[in-house]
């Protein structure tokens, strides 16, 4: 465990005094006379703990915590104060400080607080490293980003999915990007050092199956299967083949079988384990994620670096209707990273109108999850129930418009 402590007091005969106590309790302490002088030591990956005074020229005490919780919150400040000061200390500690001593203080409680704050760091440290590992070896964080409900919702589809034995049916509107989904479900799967393999069912070859031993076989838009090839697959299936079936679907199966145009069997056996993938215009707080996401495969393939995203072109996106789902931001994407793409997005909107326009897409995009149940959407939304009428009638919604 980190032994450092950024000790910051404008005054030299104390920060001499405090330096020597921390020193003889076998701590690292780095000695600064002003918020200037300390600054260049605040950066998130600062293992130690923060001790400042909060009356100094300058930058005070208040400024530097201020700036700490915004490099990084984890990062404990202990204040100190010359006199007993009551709301002083509420107000250092409401705004996040870990500690608040009147000096002098005793060596034994300085000490004390100090080694409590350095043991949060650590384990604050730590549990950052663990997420980040956790992160990076999770398949369906890494492949399928997002912070929105509905993203962390697939999320938990995909793991839940990944661990059950048995085909996967993944389904999603046209232009949904079904394939990157199966690809995670695969890699988090027992079979994922197996071959994953893709085939759109208009030019099925039984001979995939078999090549996909091991690992698991993405059927593309598997409603386009002919009849023949839905009873080799499920003769495969049923002969219990090492391959794990994923199939992907655009369009209501259970309506094909009852059309005739698709087998109730194969369906019974693709229904065991289903993932849905929301339609992007139910994630548009995802857009920008998403775009950067997409934007980085395309430069890794291409050998180029992802432009900068104004601001600007950013909200031209997240106010677009997406009727060509993921695919479609995929494809914008790859434009823009290829220059080809980007110029046109200037909208000629002041700041208030950028905002009107993406408020109302947040609104349309929550009322189309929530299938126009106005409760409900409120809810996901955070919004008391007037607050949210006036948005409604301010962007000319009704939320029976979007009911299903």
């Amino acid at each position: 465990m980190s032994t450092r402590v950024l000790l910051v007091d404008d005054d030299a005969d104390i920060r001499e005094a405090l330096g020597q106590t921390l020193e003889l309790a076998d701590l690292n302490p780095t000695v600064a006379g002003s918020f200037v002088a300390a600054k260049d030591y605040l950066t998130p990956g600062f293992d130690g703990v923060v001790v400042s005074d909060i009356r100094m020229p300058g930058r005070d005490g208040f400024y530097l915590l201020d700036y700490v919780r915004e490099v990084d919150p984890d990062l404990p400040v202990i204040l100190l104060t010359g006199e007993a000061d009551i709301p002083m200390a509420v107000r250092g500690m409401s705004a996040g400080a870990y500690d608040f001593l009147e000096k002098p203080c005793a060596p034994q409680d300085f000490v004390a607080t100090v080694r409590r704050a350095l043991a949060a760091r650590h384990l604050a440290l730590e549990n950052r490293k663990l997420k980040a590992a956790l992160a990076a070896s999770d398949a369906a964080a890494r492949l399928l980003p997002g912070g929105s409900r509905p993203a962390e919702g697939l999320r938990g589809q995909v793991r839940r999915a990944a661990r059950m034995p048995g085909a996967v049916l993944i389904t999603g509107v046209p232009g949904a990007d079904l394939q990157t989904v199966a690809e995670a479900l695969h890699a988090l799967s027992d079979g994922c050092k197996g071959p994953f393999l893709t085939i759109s069912a208009a030019i099925w070859d039984q001979d995939v199956f078999q090549a996909a031993a091991g690992g698991t076989l993405f059927v593309d838009d598997i409603a386009s299967l002919d009849r023949a090839a839905q009873l080799s697959l499920l003769g495969a299936l049923t002969a219990g083949a090492s391959t794990r079936l994923v199939a992907g679907a655009y369009s209501d199966l259970a309506q094909n079988v009852a059309d005739g145009g698709f087998d109730a069997a194969l369906l019974r056996h693709l229904e065991m384990h289903q993932v849905r993938l929301p339609p992007l215009q139910d994630r548009i707080p995802d857009i920008p994620v998403l775009f950067q996401h997409y934007a980085q495969i395309a430069a890794d393939g291409s050998g180029a670096s992802v432009p900068d995203v104004l601001p600007d072109y950013m909200a031209h996106l997240m106010m677009q209707d997406w009727q060509g789902d993921a695919l479609a931001l995929k494809h914008i994407a790859t434009r823009f990273v290829n220059g080809i793409e980007g110029e046109a997005a200037e909208t000629g909107l002041g700041l208030a109108d950028q905002m009107a326009q993406m408020e109302r897409a947040l609104l349309v995009a929550a009322l189309r999850r929530h299938q126009g149940r106005a409760t409900q959407t409120a809810k996901s939304l955070q919004l008391p129930r007037k607050t949210f009428y006036d948005k409604l009638a301010k962007h000319g919604l009704r939320p029976d418009a979007y009911r299903r």
